[in-house]
Protein backbone atom coordinates (compact mmCIF):
# COMPACT_ATOMS: atom_id res chain seq x y z
CA UNK A 1 0.00 0.00 0.00
CA UNK A 2 0.91 3.64 -0.95
CA UNK A 3 1.98 5.71 2.83
CA UNK A 4 -0.89 7.95 2.08
CA UNK A 5 -3.07 4.94 2.60
CA UNK A 6 -2.15 5.06 6.86
CA UNK A 7 -2.74 8.81 6.59
CA UNK A 8 -5.57 10.77 7.22
CA UNK A 9 -6.10 13.74 4.75
CA UNK A 10 -5.85 16.56 5.66
CA UNK A 11 -8.18 18.78 3.48
CA UNK A 12 -10.58 20.86 4.64
CA UNK A 13 -9.23 20.16 8.26
CA UNK A 14 -8.58 23.29 10.54
CA UNK A 15 -5.78 21.78 12.45
CA UNK A 16 -5.54 24.73 15.10
CA UNK A 17 -8.84 24.10 16.10
CA UNK A 18 -9.57 20.47 16.65
CA UNK A 19 -5.64 20.12 18.10
CA UNK A 20 -6.90 22.90 20.56
CA UNK A 21 -8.06 20.72 22.88
CA UNK A 22 -4.11 19.53 23.57
CA UNK A 23 -2.61 22.93 23.34
CA UNK A 24 -0.90 22.08 27.01
CA UNK A 25 1.14 19.25 24.83
CA UNK A 26 2.07 21.38 21.83
CA UNK A 27 3.86 24.99 21.63
CA UNK A 28 2.49 27.26 18.65
CA UNK A 29 5.81 27.33 16.78
CA UNK A 30 4.79 24.13 14.58
CA UNK A 31 3.02 22.90 11.40
CA UNK A 32 1.28 19.95 11.12
CA UNK A 33 3.03 17.61 8.67
CA UNK A 34 1.47 14.40 8.43
CA UNK A 35 -1.06 12.38 10.67
CA UNK A 36 -0.99 8.84 11.19
CA UNK A 37 -4.88 7.33 11.09
CA UNK A 38 -4.59 6.74 14.85
CA UNK A 39 -4.74 10.72 14.89
CA UNK A 40 -0.44 10.65 15.83
CA UNK A 41 0.19 14.22 14.65
CA UNK A 42 4.04 14.67 13.14
CA UNK A 43 4.52 18.34 12.99
CA UNK A 44 8.02 20.61 12.14
CA UNK A 45 8.25 23.00 14.38
CA UNK A 46 10.34 26.64 13.35
CA UNK A 47 13.69 25.01 14.08
CA UNK A 48 12.89 22.01 11.50
CA UNK A 49 12.97 20.04 13.62
CA UNK A 50 9.81 17.14 13.90
CA UNK A 51 8.45 15.86 16.76
CA UNK A 52 5.36 13.36 16.99
CA UNK A 53 2.34 13.56 19.10
CA UNK A 54 1.29 10.47 20.62
CA UNK A 55 -2.17 10.70 21.22
CA UNK A 56 -2.97 7.33 22.76
CA UNK A 57 -0.13 7.80 24.97
CA UNK A 58 -0.66 11.73 25.57
CA UNK A 59 3.03 12.29 24.86
CA UNK A 60 5.22 14.77 22.56
CA UNK A 61 8.16 13.02 21.20
CA UNK A 62 11.27 14.26 18.51
CA UNK A 63 11.70 11.87 16.10
CA UNK A 64 13.97 13.89 14.01
CA UNK A 65 16.05 16.85 13.02
CA UNK A 66 14.50 17.77 9.90
CA UNK A 67 11.86 16.77 7.24
CA UNK A 68 14.91 15.08 5.53
CA UNK A 69 16.15 12.91 8.47
CA UNK A 70 12.62 11.86 9.08
CA UNK A 71 12.33 10.70 5.83
CA UNK A 72 15.94 8.91 5.75
CA UNK A 73 14.66 7.46 9.50
CA UNK A 74 11.21 6.16 7.96
CA UNK A 75 13.37 3.62 6.14
CA UNK A 76 15.05 2.36 9.07
CA UNK A 77 13.93 -0.75 10.73
CA UNK A 78 10.41 -1.02 12.02
CA UNK A 79 10.13 3.30 12.28
CA UNK A 80 7.36 3.04 9.39
CA UNK A 81 5.76 0.90 11.07
CA UNK A 82 5.97 2.24 14.40
CA UNK A 83 5.15 5.85 13.70
CA UNK A 84 2.28 5.27 10.73
CA UNK A 85 1.09 2.54 12.77
CA UNK A 86 1.13 -0.32 9.28
CA UNK A 87 0.33 -3.07 11.11
CA UNK A 88 -2.47 -2.48 13.52
CA UNK A 89 -4.08 -0.11 10.43
CA UNK A 90 -3.51 -3.03 7.99
CA UNK A 91 -5.55 -5.06 10.61
CA UNK A 92 -8.39 -2.84 10.95
CA UNK A 93 -8.95 -2.07 7.86
CA UNK A 94 -9.21 -6.45 7.26
CA UNK A 95 -11.71 -6.15 10.38
CA UNK A 96 -13.76 -3.75 7.99
CA UNK A 97 -13.32 -0.33 10.57
CA UNK A 98 -12.99 1.93 7.39
CA UNK A 99 -12.59 5.74 8.03
CA UNK A 100 -14.43 8.19 6.38
CA UNK A 101 -13.02 12.32 5.97
CA UNK A 102 -12.82 13.54 8.99
CA UNK A 103 -12.32 10.49 11.43
CA UNK A 104 -10.02 8.46 13.05
CA UNK A 105 -9.17 5.07 14.75
CA UNK A 106 -9.41 5.47 19.08
CA UNK A 107 -9.53 3.33 21.58
CA UNK A 108 -11.93 1.87 23.95
CA UNK A 109 -9.59 2.02 26.57
CA UNK A 110 -6.51 4.56 25.86
CA UNK A 111 -3.46 3.01 25.71
CA UNK A 112 -2.46 5.82 28.61
CA UNK A 113 -5.02 3.89 31.08
CA UNK A 114 -3.62 0.18 30.46
CA UNK A 115 -5.40 0.03 27.20
CA UNK A 116 -4.02 -2.21 24.06
CA UNK A 117 -2.96 -1.68 20.62
CA UNK A 118 -5.22 -3.96 18.91
CA UNK A 119 -9.04 -4.22 16.57
CA UNK A 120 -10.68 -4.89 19.66
CA UNK A 121 -9.73 -2.24 21.42
CA UNK A 122 -10.08 0.48 18.11
CA UNK A 123 -13.28 2.29 17.32
CA UNK A 124 -13.79 5.17 14.99
CA UNK A 125 -14.31 8.55 15.97
CA UNK A 126 -14.58 11.91 14.74
CA UNK A 127 -11.26 13.42 14.78
CA UNK A 128 -12.62 16.78 17.11
CA UNK A 129 -14.31 14.36 19.31
CA UNK A 130 -11.16 12.43 19.90
CA UNK A 131 -8.35 15.18 20.32
CA UNK A 132 -11.08 16.60 22.54
CA UNK A 133 -11.20 13.37 24.98
CA UNK A 134 -7.40 12.77 25.00
CA UNK A 135 -7.15 16.67 25.58
CA UNK A 136 -9.32 16.21 28.78
CA UNK A 137 -7.45 12.83 29.83
CA UNK A 138 -3.94 14.34 29.80
CA UNK A 139 -5.63 17.35 31.40
CA UNK A 140 -6.60 14.95 34.18
CA UNK A 141 -3.13 12.68 34.32
CA UNK A 142 -0.65 15.20 33.22
CA UNK A 143 0.72 15.43 37.28
CA UNK A 144 -0.24 11.71 38.57
CA UNK A 145 2.54 9.73 39.04
CA UNK A 146 2.93 6.96 36.94
CA UNK A 147 1.14 3.73 38.25
CA UNK A 148 -1.46 5.79 39.95
CA UNK A 149 -4.79 4.05 39.74
CA UNK A 150 -7.43 6.54 38.03
CA UNK A 151 -11.60 6.27 38.07
CA UNK A 152 -13.52 7.82 35.59
CA UNK A 153 -17.21 8.19 35.23
CA UNK A 154 -18.21 8.48 32.00
CA UNK A 155 -21.51 11.06 31.64
CA UNK A 156 -23.58 11.05 28.02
Amino acid sequence: MPLTDYLIDQAGIDWAKVLRPLHALLLSDLTVWLVNRFGDVVFVRDDGSVDMLDVGGTAVKRLADSRDHLTFLMDESGNANNWLMIPLVDKCVAAGLHLQPGQSYSYRQPPLLGGNYTVANTVIMPLAEHYAFYGMLYDRTKDLPDGTKVKFRVTS
